[in-house]
Formats: C-alpha cells, structure tokens, sequence
C-alpha cells in the first residue's frame, strides 16, 4: 500500500506518485468545510503509522491480513 496524495486538474486525478498500470486506488475528496477530529491517544497512533510508512518500515498486505486472521 502506497499513500500518495495529488489533485483534480482538468477532471481527473493527478498523483504525485509512480502507481503501477491498474493499481487499485481508494481517493478521499477533502472539502475545506468538513472537519475530522479524534483524541490525542488516536492521533498519536495516527502520526506514527504514517512515519512508519514514509520510513518504509511497511509489510505486505498479505502478511498483514495473514496476521489479522490468526488472531481470530
């Protein structure tokens, strides 16, 4: 899983990333008027996932989903 952010230019969805031809995207539209708040805790979660992510200390999403499963 990549996070990449970009924006809307002549209609269409410009990324400022290197996706591969039919990647699977998920895009959440930010309206300057909608607010999103959570607690201090969620967000300290928050900001650490996403450095771990930019550090590149990323696993598969097999592995990940792998792991989620045996906990069950």
């Amino acid at each position: 899983m990549q996070i990449a952010s970009g924006k809307v230019v002549g209609g269409q969805v410009v990324v400022k990333a290197d996706l591969p031809e039919g990647a699977d995207v998920t895009l959440i539209a930010l309206d300057g008027e909608e607010t999103f708040e959570v607690g201090p805790d969620l967000e300290a979660i928050i900001l650490e996932s996403m450095a771990q992510g930019q550090r590149g200390d990323v696993i598969p999403a097999e592995d990940l989903l792998r792991e989620l499963r045996s906990r069950d």
